[in-house]
């Protein structure tokens, strides 16, 4: 497995950690169990899930950064992150917070990120 693959492989593990801790507590209350919770319970449950998202994106930067034999910058590491955290974002708020609807405007500023990864890899 490539340096590369690996990189984008943790990046999108651990994004899926890092969504569903900043995102999944607004879920949570939605099971029994967790309806009567209040915001301490929610912060501290994000930081047990944030926790596996930690154990994934270190060594995606580590595998991915140039000092350690990998192909991007950190500049790089850093934009690419963001565009998975975004993919991964959008896939779950379409799967998860189906009564909020995904506007044109979202899709506008997609597109813009999209194009600032372009221009982070072109040489």
């Amino acid at each position: 497995m490539t340096r590369t693959f690996s990189t984008i492989l943790l990046l999108l593990t651990s994004n899926v950690f890092m969504t569903l801790a900043w995102y999944g507590h607004l879920k949570f209350k939605e099971i029994k169990y967790f309806e009567n919770k209040g915001l301490l319970f929610a912060i501290v449950m994000s930081w047990a899930i944030a926790f596996f998202e930690y154990c994934l994106q270190v060594p995606a930067n580590r595998i991915g950064h140039l000092s350690e034999g990998g192909p991007f910058t950190v500049w790089q590491l850093k934009i690419l992150q963001e565009v998975i955290a975004l993919i991964v974002f959008v896939i779950f708020a379409l799967v998860f917070f189906k009564t909020e609807s995904f506007n044109w405007n979202y899709l506008i500023s997609f597109i813009f990120i999209l194009l600032a990864v372009f221009f982070a890899f072109k040489k």
